[in-house]
């Protein structure tokens, strides 16, 4: 019973002991009830009901993900880049949870790590080759010989509904030398539900030329570069040393309406997450005046549940699965082969909430619903 359907049954009970209505009334008032209660119902529920609409723009080489018509995210194929990207992801507000650069960069911003862009899944240490780190940044005599990429191949299906709607696209791993390594087959339901907006990402890698190892590194998998406002706020510069030996600064830069912190599912918070094991990881903090929560949870079918995590203050937000060495200080090390002709699979949700911070309730509930999923 809504409001306004409570104060009208109590408006009209109290005329009727006054001026006792007569039978008419009576028959009526029941009637006048169901249908103040009956439109209220309906309001809710039309409220909740949105359309989650796949638009693919084979000129610009993208899918756009629309809610309402308004922008929730693009899974990116274009020929130009090392792998396919959903770039940007937006709040249910419109506001880029994503980083800009290197593709459409915003004032204030980080200008590093370019192979950091939107949110992808790939790896650093694929039978040798560096998947992760591809960039245009990387001399082309090196990326000839060392690196790895993911060729889009084709859209297999698209389907648009009410409160989701669903991608599947296949795409190839290919050594540097234009060898397939693994063939990937990716399904991806993009769900809206009121200010929520969540992603679910389903990948199936099968080796088809001979076995595949995912030799144990940091970096990796299924990551996000995030806005400048969510990272967590700086305490000077540092350098980060890739796989490779390879250095990386990280500029001292002013924390003006900088407010990200991380809390994962096992209490642990801040910087300190960085090579600990959870089942979800919240990253929260403020963009102008919304308050935003970005949540990557792990499945309980995936290797290594629950996973490492490779999230840094910076505004690198992943999951990984295979550092174990790296992030155990060698007490421990996963190299993990996939048999030709085997496969495995990852399955990730990313939950994004505006306006409002999510409590561990509120995503240990997202989370459990996830974890029945997808098996």
């Amino acid at each position: 019973m809504n409001f306004f359907a409570c104060q009208f049954f109590l408006i009209i009970n109290k005329f009727y002991r006054i001026m006792k209505l007569n039978s008419i009334t009576l028959i009526l008032l029941p009637v006048l009830f169901c249908i103040s209660c009956g439109s209220g119902s309906q309001g809710d529920k039309s409220k909740n009901n949105q359309k989650v609409e796949l638009i693919n723009d084979t000129t610009d080489q993208k899918v756009d993900v629309m809610v309402d018509s308004k922008l929730f995210t693009s899974y990116c194929y274009s020929d130009s880049l090392m792998k396919q990207i959903l770039y940007p992801v937006l709040t249910a507000a419109g506001t880029p949870v994503t980083r800009g650069w290197p593709i459409k960069p915003r004032s204030g911003e980080r200008a590093d790590h370019p192979h950091q862009r939107g949110l992808w899944l790939n790896y650093g240490d694929v039978n040798g080759y560096d998947f992760w780190g591809n960039s245009y940044q990387i001399p082309p005599e090196v990326r000839k010989v060392h690196d790895g990429r993911i060729r889009f191949q084709k859209i297999d299906k698209i389907s648009s509904g009410d409160g989701e709607g669903t991608l599947v696209a296949t795409a190839n791993w290919d050594d540097p030398f234009g060898k397939e390594l693994l063939a990937e087959k990716t399904t991806y339901h993009f769900i809206a539900k009121d200010s929520l907006r969540i992603i679910d990402r389903i990948t199936t890698l099968t080796a088809t030329n001979g076995p595949v190892t995912m030799n144990d590194t940091k970096e990796g998998m299924f990551g996000i570069r995030v806005a400048r406002q969510l990272e967590l706020p700086s305490k000077g510069s540092a350098t980060f040393i890739d796989a490779e030996g390879n250095a990386t600064k990280v500029a001292q830069m002013s924390n003006e309406g900088v407010s990200g912190n991380y809390r994962s599912s096992e209490g642990i918070t801040g910087d300190s997450v960085w090579s600990t094991r959870a089942k979800w990881m919240d990253l929260y903090g403020k963009i102008g005046s919304e308050d935003i929560s970005l949540v990557i949870c792990d499945h309980p079918k995936n290797v290594s549940y629950p996973t490492y995590w490779h999230a840094r203050g910076y505004g690198l937000f992943a999951a990984n699965p295979f550092g174990a060495k790296d992030f155990t200080n060698g007490k421990e090390e996963l190299n993990y082969t996939i048999p030709t002709g085997q496969s495995i699979t990852f399955r990730y949700r990313v939950i994004i909430s505006s306006g409002h911070h999510l409590t561990d309730d509120e995503i240990n509930a997202l989370d459990n619903d996830f974890a029945k999923k997808y098996e």
